[in-house]
């Protein structure tokens, strides 16, 4: 935690790049098992919903806009990437609503969100 707020610290800055490029070294291995497992005729990642991310766009400044997201499986539309407005983004829950959604539950609603996220199916 002390590392993500740095106040620009070049050390701070390295050490947590440092563990950013670990974390994502982690993320691809995790990716990389669900593509090789199989479940009946598919993949497990086919079958599998990942979400990996951050509640903070700038943790520095605890600013919770522009969030760094990647989404893996569960049939969506991958080989993308997706920009929503700097200033009016869609709210994090929103994406949780599509989650569940996509898992077959009834919901349209879920913390402050304010709909849904398209393109991601």
């Amino acid at each position: 935690h002390g590392l993500s707020h740095h106040g620009q610290s070049e050390e701070k800055v390295r050490q947590l790049a440092e563990a950013d490029r670990e974390q994502m070294r982690l993320f691809k291995k995790l990716i990389q098992t669900l593509a090789s497992k199989k479940e009946d005729e598919a993949r497990l990642l086919d079958r599998t919903m990942v979400l990996f991310g951050s509640n903070m766009g700038d943790a520095n400044t605890h600013d919770n806009e522009n969030l760094p997201i990647l989404l893996a499986g569960g049939g969506f539309k991958h080989g993308q990437h997706l920009a929503f407005k700097r200033d009016n983004n869609l709210p994090l829950s929103n994406l949780f609503v599509t989650l569940l959604q996509r898992l077959g539950v009834d919901s349209d609603k879920f913390g402050s969100s304010t709909g849904t996220v398209t393109g991601l199916t």
